[in-house]
């Protein structure tokens, strides 16, 4: 007989201390413990540097910076409606609310009146009255658009004089548009559609729509996937100090401090010297704060140099879902054709995206879409096309992944779909699509695949998941239970590694020795919580030879190393751990050519390890060389540099080495669906990712079990709805949006690292960890996919998009049940 799910999915009491036992067993201390006793700084589990403050409630967030004397605080009034025009405001009644300061308008900002990333297109607040090209006003782009910001001597009152945005803004309403589909019909697009197209026969995209014709099968579908939230803890927040000669400090909670400065410099009509940006940590990011920290930004230091006083804008939460974008939601169309194996012989695809009001990261999280299609496999023929709908929402910028799981996940549907109306397992057509390793291995865009494990990762995991005898037991329990399902999916994943944009990868770095021996080290990256100021403080720690004790991590800074990339497209460790390295390097070269002088022997003998130096058969301290080294006038400070290299692209015909490497991985999911009710839990996970050779397993495992849970989220619970009508998010607080929470996680959760060097020349052989493995949970889509199927006997193809809620569950029930 069926159990309810609630009993069916009881958990006994000793699940979670065999978690933890098994958590415990992904790491050899053992091992470890040998490694750094031989003098090894990575490679090795250590806590997050922060972690006892974090714990302690003392690690100091932007919020936490004691305010200065004469601090204002700002808020900003948004617009009430999705599109239109903004013919005026009536700024008394705002000035004339208790504790109000100034009320500034696009009127005051100093220079350019723009925050957009790339393309320029993206007002700070919106402009009002008659415009230069001859409007009656200014365009109103979204519901939630800033439209004036409120300083006042508390935040409270700035807020609630923002709220009076509905009653004094005089607007002329418009029509807006709100889905991919409108905008795709209409033409509107925030970017110039993009195309590629790959053939191994020489084929156009006509010849490519013959080779579909002519194939033994054909899948003709459409797919909808939805965006996301980033839902970092701490919310957008800047806080401007003006200095002497008009120069400004801005602590920003931001991943890109140097687009902040630029940005910020721009709108007072600055040069960079003259904008300070720092940002010592933030509570989360995943992509939220890349570019859209600007606005904040900028609207802080307008108001902090028109005022000559400190001021503070710190968003709440239903403003922060209000103004900022998020994850891109994608509609696609595909046409396939297949052989009876079920290997892809010729496909095309449109992609459109949700891209909002201005085009923000719209085009490089297309193209990374686009350059992530494959995922982990060989197609011969295909055309591919990327359209970036402009809308009447928020616009939608960076997330964890950055477009590849957009653009991987149509392919899995595919594949999904194609095993089923072959009747196979889907494993095994997966697996007849997969890269080769001398034949059948270059991508679409033309890069080489020359790092290929996913047969030996796919086969481990396959093994230690048992996966076939699974597969039988889970048809066996389907058998016998009419109103319960399960479902079981494998599935992999391949990820390129680097920025789209080749001038992106690069980064420099400061190392300072003192006398005392104690190393400060500070880099281009944030620290959002990942662990990035860990890794490079274990990079330079081993490669001075001494205990990560003495390595101390500063703030992001521009007025420290200049000109960084964001911390994004999971290259923080690359980037900033290699320009640390080889500003370490330089630091331990001339300890050695000093140690040699002193002690004899030459430079190349000398050897560090374990906070001793051991030189011509003696051994000093660390720090005892280093006051030598500082009486011999050497010099104890180095900047280090770095730039990835061998990458080109050609965004005119998207072909190139856009990737440094590739990072693999691929996971188990098994759930348990109720096909009354919708509902469904996630009863089991096995997951072995591909980190190269870790610099930190206890972090990197950490960012993969994260992952998992943040794209689980993505594909099943988080639905963002807007008004068909007013264009409003009604999503847009805790209350109607749902993340998952620690009782989401299943009672089985396996994460093991795949133990195999990187083949390039990354940082110690590591590979990158912060976004592969937002692709894991595919598993999970799928294997509800699988449970939804199996209610109708696997006869229909289930019409399932994400996210896959109890109500998207329930709409594909119908659909394979009436079939």
């Amino acid at each position: 007989m069926n159990k309810p799910i609630a009993e069916h999915l009881l958990v006994p009491a000793t699940a979670f201390a065999s978690y933890q036992d098994n958590t415990a067993a992904r790491i050899d201390p053992q091992a470890e413990a040998r490694a750094q006793d031989a003098g090894a700084r990575v490679g090795i589990s250590r806590a997050h540097e922060s972690a006892a403050l974090h714990v302690a409630g003392a690690a100091t967030y932007i919020d936490d910076i004691p305010e200065l004397a004469g601090t204002l605080h700002c808020a900003l009034g948004l617009s009430p409606v999705a599109a239109g025009r903004l013919l005026g405001i009536d700024l008394a009644a705002v000035q004339a609310m208790p504790g109000v300061v100034r009320v500034l308008t696009a009127a005051d900002i100093p220079g350019t009146n723009d925050c957009g990333s790339i393309v320029h297109d993206d007002p700070i607040l919106c402009p009002i009255g008659r415009q230069d090209d001859g409007s009656a006003g200014g365009e109103i782009r979204y519901l939630g658009q800033p439209v004036f910001a409120v300083v006042a001597s508390t935040r409270d009152a700035a807020r609630r004089a923002a709220a009076l945005a509905r009653k004094v803004l005089q607007v002329e309403p418009a029509k807006p548009v709100l889905t991919p589909r409108e905008a795709h019909a209409g033409g509107h697009y925030v970017v110039p559609p993009m195309h590629l197209v790959r053939s191994t026969s020489g084929r156009d995209a006509e010849g490519i729509r013959a080779a579909i014709a002519a194939a033994p099968h054909r899948l003709t579908d459409s797919l909808d996937v939805g965006g996301q939230e980033q839902f970092y803890l701490e919310g957008q927040i800047s806080y401007a100090i003006p200095k002497e000669g008009g120069a400004v400090h801005v602590h920003c909670s931001t991943q890109h401090p140097s687009e902040m400065q630029h940005l910020v410099a721009h709108a007072l009509h600055l040069p960079a010297h003259a904008v300070h940006v720092e940002c010592r940590r933030m509570g989360g990011g995943f992509g939220g704060k890349e570019s859209q920290s600007a606005l904040f930004a900028c609207v802080a230091a307008v108001a902090a140099r028109a005022l000559r006083r400190p001021v503070k804008l710190r968003l709440d939460r239903d403003d922060d879902f209000m103004v900022t974008g998020r994850r891109h939601c994608f509609w696609y169309e595909y046409d396939i054709g297949y052989d009876d194996e079920g290997r892809i012989l010729a496909a095309e695809i449109s992609m459109v995206s949700r891209a909002g009001h201005s085009a923000d990261l719209s085009a490089p999280v297309m193209t990374r879409a686009l350059c992530h299609f494959d995922n982990a496999y060989w197609l011969p023929e295909v055309a591919m096309h990327g359209f970036s709908g402009r809308t009447n929402t928020q616009s939608n910028t960076a997330f964890r992944g950055f477009g590849g799981p957009q653009g991987a996940i149509a392919v899995e549907n595919i594949l999904d779909s194609i095993a089923r109306r072959l009747g196979r397992d889907a494993l095994a057509v997966r697996r007849a699509n997969f890269y080769g390793i001398t034949e059948r291995n270059v991508t679409p865009y033309q890069q080489t695949v020359q790092d290929n494990i996913l047969e030996p990762l796919v086969g481990a995991l396959e093994a230690s998941s048992d996966y076939a005898a699974r597969r039988a037991a889970v048809a066996a329990f389907n058998a016998a239970s009419p109103v319960l399902k399960r479902g079981l999916a494998l599935t992999p994943l391949k990820f390129g590694i680097s920025f789209n944009v080749k001038h992106f990868n690069q980064a420099g770095a400061l190392v300072h020795v003192y006398t005392d021996g104690s190393i400060l080290v500070n880099h281009g990256g944030t620290e959002m919580g990942q662990g990035l100021n860990t890794k490079v403080c274990q990079v330079v720690a081993h490669e001075l030879g001494v205990a990560f004790e003495r390595v101390r991590a500063t703030a992001t800074d521009t007025t420290k190393v200049a000109n960084t990339s964001a911390t994004a497209a999971s290259t923080g460790a690359d980037l900033n751990g290699k320009a640390a390295q080889d500003a370490a390097r330089q630091i331990r070269e001339r300890l050695a050519a000093c140690a040699a002088a002193r002690h004899g022997g030459t430079a190349e003998q000398v050897r560090f390890a374990n906070d001793k130096v051991f030189v011509n058969g003696r051994e000093l301290g660390f720090d005892v060389l280093v006051g030598e080294a500082y009486l011999d006038r050497v010099q104890l400070w180095s900047d280090g540099f770095y730039a990835t290299p061998g990458l080109s692209w050609d965004r005119e015909t998207m072909t190139g080495r856009p990737f440094y490497y590739f990072a693999y991985g691929a996971a188990v999911s098994e759930v348990v669906i109720d096909t009354l009710t919708g509902e469904w839990k996630l009863l089991r996970a096995d997951i072995l990712h591909d980190a190269g050779k870790s610099l930190n397993p206890a972090v990197d495992i950490g960012q993969v079990e994260g992952a998992f849970i943040q794209g689980m989220g993505w594909l099943t619970t988080e639905e963002l709805v807007w008004h068909p009508e007013s264009g409003k998010l009604t999503t847009h607080a805790p209350s109607t949006y749902k993340i998952p929470t620690a009782n989401d996680c299943p009672p089985v959760f396996n994460v093991r690292l795949f133990d195999r060097e990187n083949v390039e020349d990354s940082i110690h052989r590591s590979k990158a960890v912060g976004e592969p493995p937002l692709l894991l949970p595919f598993s999970v889509f799928f294997a509800i996919r699988d449970a939804v199927s199996a209610a109708g006997g696997h006869r229909v193809d289930p019409p399932l998009s994400a996210p896959a809620t109890g109500e998207s569950i329930l709409r594909a029930l119908s659909a394979v049940q009436a079939g």
